[in-house]
């Protein structure tokens, strides 16, 4: 008996030393999860590396980690991210944005007519549902889950690629305000690009695992997430491993697509006082809105920004003359991060109202906020730091990648599905089937 059990033991300890050996020795396997941040503006793909625990958020060949969410329709093919970008003001009829808005939502005739009315692409209604109308050698009516499949099959693509394997399996992460039929259609737009989407996580409480939260001793965190076109504030209770989103708010119209829009407008200005004419080309005001973006980020960490854009004007015909010109011109213009900050003073004032409204609805003072969370490319924007830090009297958690950190959650929550070692902290989201998000618009 007492060789036998000998025998077992040493069996078991050349077993955890095989283990260990692998570890160590062995290259480690390949993700078999893939992590997804299907966003409204923006949308990623990540990876948790077995062995090192590190997370790697995919980039495609040109280097970019989050590709646009747009999906745009033509007569040969049917594009998705940048390529689809490309198209939005020289095929803005079918060419589809924002479809996270619509997707597994319910509305009345007159609330699709009044969020439809932004666009310029044709939302249609279908008993409740929006549908897109869109030309592609023939007119199709195409669902929000469908264009999501489209920008969900392109981020599987460039895993696999990644990877060298075939991927099947994945986390996805949705807004905590999502109900169970919104959830039920963004996994449907999974299934449509060929994935299992294993678990379905809300954003605030990945943000908070890409900060490492579900792993340190905090207890109340407020996720801020301002996007290109959405702001969202969470806040969240975390008692061991668990988060409970307490309570929720934001403005579904405020986000970076608004900053831009001021810029863009006192740029147009510009032009028109300093050569009495606007852009008379599409592709202008294209290269105008992209020249708007990049100063954007520029002025994140400079002072100010030189915007240089070749533009066709139309010029009016002297009174008496025969008819309207065009005028070949190279417009410049250095925009200071004052001027970007006055021009969308009241915009960036407004974070503060949804902020304000978590706290209320939470009953927890300013001062009680353990850790302040910054989610969204658009809160890299100096003043609203600043906002915000003079709000609470402390410094908000920008350690991580605003654009990023929702993706980088999602993935650390796919590796712990997969199995990968080191093994995280796994964070649990309690349901709040009540809850409601406050809109400020």
């Amino acid at each position: 008996m007492a060789g036998a059990m000998a025998i077992l033991g040493s069996s078991i300890l050349a077993l955890l030393l095989a283990g260990y050996l692998a570890q160590q020795y062995l290259p480690p396997p390949k993700p078999k999860v893939i992590g997804l941040d299907l966003g409204t503006t923006y949308c990623s793909v990540g990876v948790f590396q077995p062995g090192t625990g590190k997370v790697e958020v995919i980039a495609d060949r040109a280097g970019r980690k989050s590709l646009p969410s747009v999906v745009s329709f033509t007569d040969r093919d049917i594009l998705a991210g940048y390529e689809a970008q490309e198209l939005a003001d020289t095929n803005p009829l079918n060419t589809v944005y924002d479809a996270k808005r619509f997707i597994g939502k319910r509305f009345t005739p007159e609330e699709l007519r009044s969020e439809s009315s932004r666009y310029q692409f044709k939302v249609l209604y279908n008993e409740g549902d929006a549908e897109f109308s869109v030309s592609a050698n023939e007119s199709l009516r195409v669902t929000p889950e469908y264009i999501g499949s489209r920008l969900l099959l392109e981020l599987k693509k460039m895993a696999e690629e990644y990877l060298g394997t075939p991927v099947s399996k994945a986390i996805i992460s949705v807004p905590a305000e999502f109900d169970e039929r919104q959830r039920n259609f963004t996994v449907k737009a999974a299934q449509l690009a060929g994935l299992d989407i294993l678990r379905v996580i809300n954003e605030p409480t990945a943000a908070a695992m890409a900060y490492g939260l579900h792993k340190v001793d905090v207890f109340n965190v407020l996720v801020v997430d301002l996007g290109g076109g959405t702001l969202d504030v969470s806040l969240l209770n975390k008692q061991g491993g668990m988060f409970l989103t307490r309570a929720m708010a934001g403005n579904n119209q405020l986000g970076g697509q608004d900053f831009n829009q001021r810029l863009l407008q006192f740029l147009l200005n510009q032009i028109h006082q300093r050569y009495g004419a606007l852009p008379s080309q599409k592709q202008d005001v294209h290269h105008l809105r992209q020249a708007v973006e990049a100063a954007k980020l520029n002025l994140t960490l400079s002072d100010s920004a030189l915007i240089r854009v070749p533009l066709s004007l139309l010029v009016p015909a002297p009174s008496g003359g025969g008819g309207d010109g065009s005028s070949e011109v190279l417009f410049e213009e250095t925009v200071t991060r004052d001027l970007f900050e006055g021009l969308n003073r009241d915009l960036f004032e407004k974070i503060l109202a949804p902020v304000e409204e978590v706290l209320t609805r939470g009953h927890l003072g300013r001062y009680e906020v353990d850790e302040i969370v910054l989610v969204g490319g658009s809160t890299r924007i100096p003043r609203i730091r600043r906002v915000i830090r003079e709000f609470f009297g402390k410094e908000p958690n920008t350690s991580v990648d605003p654009d990023l950190a929702v993706v980088i959650g999602v993935a650390i929550q796919a590796g712990i599905m997969g199995g990968s070692w080191p093994l995280q902290v796994s964070a649990l989201e309690i349901p709040n089937r009540h809850l409601r998000k406050t809109n400020f618009n």
